[in-house]
């Protein structure tokens, strides 16, 4: 028996409203793994650089792994993959919170949708049940409406993924969220936009059908050993969640503050995780089969933000709409994180955009007027508020600022683009380079632009090790040499995990290529060496770079932003630090087994076995 998978997926074409099942070969299951692997597959296989993003004919492709449905750690997660419309190059998103659990309940491992329906529809999975719904009386709800709706109708045991009104519009910052007001979401690329152009507000799963597992008796016997040493690692996690690292993030010189522009900010305390747990906070959020719970759960009773209750911020929205753009009111953040939860839109890149647009307003590269009465000035959380709802709408400047930093920029013109920060189109997150050299070459080289979590190098340059690989302590997060190696080697590490299904924080918890075998084995029943693993992970990561490749992406499209490149933030944490990209671009290259070019070289291709792919 082959564990961890049903071996099924289901193709839907929205045009000529057909359902077809889709079995699965454990070749291509075992060169792949599931996730991000197999959902690149497909999309390399069906499209390229012609694809028009939010045509028909670009599939929006779910995918679970095989560890998603079981008891192993952190695995409550499933990945969406399409051409992104932001970008124009490979798209992708990770979410955690119990849809792909769902799904697997329902007894698939996948979605693949096609086509364009002819009007507003959602799609209602439960076992052997697949419906194409009409979706007039949802569409134009935001998400957290649009979960209450659908279990009032389908009862509270389904599960919802789902547009807002911004992925309607299609916006290209749109997101795709999940579990109503716990708002996991799949943020980036814009997916949320292609959602939107298939006419589909929902997708909707439930089921009871248990994900199959070879050695159960070893499974327990192992998390029985790993889960306490995981939950000990993590509990700074569970206490604080991601944002109880803000402060330190300011210290090192690792949050952006002012478009990345300044260096420290003295009002980082007041929007920090420790403040959130003083005030807002409710209790802990937790994925599904997640020990850690880093979710946070929060709730505003009184003042002007009044009414916020769910999912709390995140330190990527508080970096972004943040310190970003220099807002330091905790609560105001909290409801511009609602708001972008509930209109479905990517609250780093909405960040970015704002940041974006505030600089330009100083420049005076902006009309005084751009929003009526409210001054697009730095720190002003009114300007951010009404920036967010015009852009889910593309009224007035919201319609400029939805395309992201790269196409307004570009319509823009002159200087804009100076304050546009990006890799490929997609805009940096709450890190910064500058802090921790291995980022530079991890977003010039990610598949999907400026990502923090494709590579996750700088796990390894804080508290991280993986024994298997060499890295027994952290590494100098200032150094130059082996930057390049780490990247090459961390890549292919997060790339397994969005394959598997695992949440990267699970690194913090000490999870390592090891114990990822001996899931594996347990689970799947697959006998596998650590370079066996390390080496389907280089697979997965080549594949999405020659999917780029046919979009045109080179080495001229590995760079930074001159600000991150060539301005020093002189504060406390970095000094004058910049990365020396060049050397350590050209030892990355090196390591991957690609030319001058950025081209993976036929002898890489073929060693991987995708030559013919």
């Amino acid at each position: 028996m082959l564990g961890g998978y049903f071996g099924k997926i289901i193709n839907i074409d929205l045009t000529e409203e057909k359902v077809e099942i889709e079995e699965l070969d454990e070749k291509l299951l075992k060169k792949y793994l599931g996730g991000s692997g197999l959902a690149t597959k497909i999309l390399y296989d069906e499209t390229d650089g012609d694809t028009e993003p939010l045509g028909p004919e670009n599939p929006l492709i779910y995918m679970t792994g095989p560890f998603t449905g079981t008891k192993v750690p952190v695995s409550g997660r499933h990945q969406i993959v399409a051409k992104s419309p932001l970008t124009d190059i490979f798209g992708e998103g990770d979410a955690g919170g119990r849809w792909g659990q769902g799904l697997k309940k329902a007894g698939y491992d996948g979605v693949v949708v096609r086509g364009r329906a002819s009007k507003p529809i959602y799609i209602w999975i439960k076992e052997k049940e697949i419906k194409i719904l009409d979706g007039k009386e949802i569409w134009g709800l935001d998400t957290y409406e649009t979960d209450r709706r659908i279990k009032e109708k389908h009862g509270e045991a389904c599960i919802t993924s789902c547009i807002g009104p911004a992925g309607e519009n299609q916006v290209l910052l749109a997101s795709i969220m999940h579990d109503g007001s716990d708002a996991r979401a799949v943020g980036r690329c814009g997916l949320g936009a292609v959602m939107g152009s298939k006419n589909l507000k929902a997708i909707v799963v439930e089921g009871t059908v248990a994900t199959p597992v070879v050695d159960r008796e070893a499974l327990t016997i192992s998390l029985k050993q790993e889960v306490p040493k995981i939950v000990e690692k993590t509990k700074g996690l569970k206490l604080l969640g991601t944002s109880g690292g803000t402060v330190m993030s300011e210290e090192l010189g690792d949050l952006p503050i002012r478009n990345f522009k300044q260096g420290n900010w003295d009002k980082v305390e007041g929007i920090s995780g420790q403040r959130m747990a003083e005030t807002i906070l409710k209790k802990n959020y937790y994925c599904g089969s997640c020990p850690i719970g880093c979710g946070r759960e929060v709730e505003i009773t009184e003042g002007a933000y009044r009414g916020v209750k769910g999912a709390g911020p995140e330190y990527e929205t508080i970096g972004m709409i943040g310190s970003n753009c220099l807002v330091e009111d905790l609560e105001a953040i909290a409801y511009a994180g609602e708001m972008c939860n509930r209109l479905g839109m990517d609250t780093i890149s909405v960040g970015a955009v704002i940041a974006f647009a505030m600089e330009l307003y100083e420049h005076e590269l902006l009309p005084k007027d751009s929003l009526g009465d409210i001054a697009l000035t730095w720190g002003n959380e009114k300007a951010v508020i009404a920036l967010i709802e015009k852009i889910a709408h593309k009224e007035g400047i919201g319609e400029l600022l939805a395309l992201g930093t790269k196409k307004a920029a570009e319509r823009i013109g002159g200087i804009a683009s100076e304050f546009a920060i990006h890799v490929k189109g997609l805009e940096a997150p709450a890190h910064d380079p500058r802090a921790f050299n291995s980022l530079a070459v991890g977003y010039a080289t990610g598949n999907r632009g400026a990502c923090h979590l494709q590579g996750a190098s700088y796990f390894f340059e804080k508290t991280a090790t993986m024994p298997e690989l060499g890295y027994t302590e952290p590494q100098d997060r200032f150094a130059t040499e082996g930057k390049g190696i780490l990247n090459y080697h961390s890549q292919n590490i997060m790339g397994l995990m969005d394959s598997l299904k695992l949440c990267k924080f699970g690194i913090y918890g000490g999870i390592n290529l090891t114990m990822m075998l001996e899931w594996i084995h347990h689970v799947i029943g697959w006998e596998m060496t650590v370079e066996e693993l390390l080496e389907t992970g280089e697979r997965i990561f080549n594949l999405k770079r020659m999917y780029n490749v046919k979009c045109g992406i080179s080495r001229k499209d590995d760079i930074l932003p001159m600000r991150l490149l060539s301005q020093p933030r002189r504060d406390t944490g970095t000094g004058s630090n910049l990365a020396p990209f060049g050397k350590m671009l050209n030892e990355y290259y090196e390591a991957r087994g690609w030319d001058d070019l950025g081209i993976p070289t036929e002898a890489t291709l073929q060693r991987l076995q995708l030559k013919n792919e």
